[in-house]
């Protein structure tokens, strides 16, 4: 019997790329996001090149509790999900009184809380097999503070730190755990903040690829690119106050280019 992996954020991005990876696997897919029309499209194609079977459960996770719609759909058609990849996010940029507390709040919700939720609602069954596993989209910004993203890197840093304790509370369980950290990829997740994508950034491929190699090899986290680990490793030799200061002039410079 196939196993199946929930994907949220599924519609386009690292999303939609882990959703075409693993169909070649032959695994089925529940696929989410709240674009209905998109997900049907990706699913409709899947199923036909790769023969698996596809399901479309559509939500906002930026709502409370929008996880319990997605399971609860996953109950009534009896779908065990044997991978769950905790992937929509998005991100907010600017001095944080410039923007909206609204956006912020479904920013928490989506990246953070949803993350929360879900894992506490697929794991139990996961634990009760022996086997499963969780792939969580956190990102470079994830390893220090970023002024003028400051919301979005917090949750990275709660994301990659909850996946790292995960990874340790349950590895004898048959679960494994991993974070992905992707740096600047060719997404629209620039585009929708209003920021032009910067050069040489990853594919969601390498991303995806990165991720799926480390769920192998049993690691808790991994940096995709190697320009994008010497970002994240150079923090740890600089006193946190100096870290600040520089990753918000990069931000900065990347903002106005």
């Amino acid at each position: 019997m196939s196993k199946a992996a929930l994907i949220t954020g599924a519609s386009s991005g690292i999303g939609e790329q882990f959703a075409e990876s693993l169909a070649k696997k032959g695994m089925n897919l529940v696929l989410t996001a709240r674009n209905k029309t998109s997900l049907q499209q990706l699913a409709d194609q899947l199923s036909k090149t790769y023969h698996i079977k596809t399901t479309v459960i559509t939500a906002d996770l930026s709502k409370e509790y929008a996880s319990n719609i997605i399971v609860n759909e996953l109950k009534e058609k009896e779908i065990h999900i044997d991978m769950l990849i905790n992937n929509a996010g998005f991100g907010t940029t600017g001095e944080f009184i410039s923007n909206e507390m609204e956006k912020d709040h479904e920013q928490v919700m989506v990246n953070v809380t949803a993350v929360v939720d879900l894992t506490h609602l697929l794991l139990p069954a996961m634990v009760q097999k022996g086997e499963g596993t969780i792939i969580n989209v956190a990102s470079v910004v994830a390893f220090q503070p970023v002024p003028i993203m400051s919301v979005y890197a917090a949750t990275k840093a709660f994301v990659l730190s909850f996946s790292e304790s995960l990874w340790a509370e349950y590895k004898k369980k048959g679960i494994q755990v991993t974070a992905i950290c992707p740096g600047s990829t060719k997404t629209n997740f620039f585009t929708s903040v209003g920021d032009p994508t910067p050069k040489h950034s990853r594919t969601p491929l390498q991303v995806v690829n990165a991720a799926l190699a480390a769920v192998e090899k049993g690691k808790p986290v991994v940096v995709d690119g190697a320009k994008n680990v010497l970002l994240t490793v150079s923090p740890r030799f600089l006193p946190r106050k100096l870290v600040t200061i520089i990753s918000g002039k990069i931000a900065k410079s990347q903002k106005k280019k």
